[in-house]
């Protein structure tokens, strides 16, 4: 995968295929603490696209949005895990330590509303953007960020 991809979606089933994408760069580098954080409007398709990357990298595992319980963990047979979290309602740092956020390590971290903790992002991490253009059409932008810079494979 080259880093910044753009892709067109053109259905949810095209969303996940974008997460898959994503999922299995991550297996090939050997990424396995690696840090997703997902930007996009209400219903854009952000856990979709975690559906997708949680397919590849956690086989089986029942994705759902973890708008009420703010982090769903999933875990694949190899032992492989994969955070899920929704920072909708994290309104500063003290609301991460209340979640347990920081606690978190040895496993790949989804993170929709990253809008919302601008403070917290990891020097290193994927940026997924999803950008609706058309009633079930979306345009997704997935970038590596490397402290200020932006790096292109």
């Amino acid at each position: 995968m080259v880093f910044p991809a753009s892709i067109e979606s053109g259905s949810v089933s095209d969303t996940e295929n974008a997460g898959k994408m994503l999922g299995e760069y991550l297996l090939s580098a050997g990424e396995n603490d690696a840090f997703i954080a997902l930007y996009g409007d209400l219903g854009a398709g952000k856990t979709a696209f975690v559906r997708g990357l949680a397919e590849v990298l956690t086989p089986g595992a029942p994705v759902c949005s973890p708008t009420y319980t703010v982090v769903n963990e999933y875990r694949g047979k190899s032992g492989r895990r994969l955070c899920h979290f929704d920072m909708y309602r994290i309104a500063d740092d003290d609301d991460l330590y209340s979640i347990g956020f920081y606690d978190y390590s040895g496993c790949i971290m989804a993170a929709e509303w990253c809008e919302k903790i601008p403070f917290a992002l990891p020097d290193d991490y994927f940026r997924v953007t999803i950008r609706k253009t058309g009633e079930n059409d979306r345009k997704i932008t997935i970038e590596r960020i490397r402290g200020t810079l932006r790096e292109t494979f």
